[in-house]
């Protein structure tokens, strides 16, 4: 595999394990398969669920981990006991560093927060923010509802049709990696901040 431009891989995820054994057989194959390339982890810290078994995976296999939590929820939540632990002061906050310390970004089954800071990193992507390869780890066809919305918004005219290529998608972990060290940045993007200065 081709790991040169990839050192850091930022994964979103649920903290709950979901109902099928699948998905945190995918999450330790994808910890382990990272790891087996020395690629680092970015997360959000998360010892439990879909989040702590990804973590688990690539420390066993002797990878680095970075979690990455507010103050507000360092308390609350089960935070990872054996990770490299960066608090921050806000979500935003959390989300932006999560984005500078890394390379690409895959997003597994979640709920909620998962979705959100998928769609998030699409949007930044986008707007030209960065050009880092997003993927999407479609384990049992979670997300096919998902890339059907977005299939209707490019058809409904509110998603140009390239940026439907932002998204690279597998269904297991070495697939998906494989997509992502070939992945092309789109050309022809301008940066949002270019974009007002002219």
């Amino acid at each position: 595999m081709n790991t040169k431009k990839i050192k850091r891989i930022c994964v979103f995820c649920g903290s709950s394990s979901g109902k099928q054994e699948v998905y945190a057989e995918q999450a330790r194959a994808l910890g382990q398969t990272m790891a087996t390339n020395n690629i680092g982890l970015v997360f959000g810290a998360g010892g439990i669920g879909l989040m702590g078994t990804v973590a688990d995976a690539v420390i066993a296999s002797k990878g680095q981990v970075i979690g990455i939590i507010p103050y507000a929820l360092a308390t609350k939540e089960r935070a990872h006991p054996a990770v490299e632990m960066r608090v921050v002061n806000t979500m935003h906050e959390r989300k932006a560093m999560m984005a500078d310390l890394s390379d690409a970004f895959i997003a597994m089954p979640g709920g909620f927060g998962t979705f959100e800071e998928l769609l998030e990193i699409i949007t930044w992507g986008q707007l030209g923010i960065h050009q880092k390869p997003i993927g999407l780890l479609n384990v049992a066809g979670y997300y096919n509802p998902l890339l059907a919305m977005i299939d209707r918004a490019v058809e409904e005219g509110f998603i140009l049709p390239r940026y439907r290529d932002l998204i690279v998608v597998a269904s297991n972990a070495e697939a998906l990696l494989e997509k992502l060290f070939g992945y092309q940045p789109l050309e022809g993007i301008v940066k949002w901040i270019e974009m007002s200065e002219t």
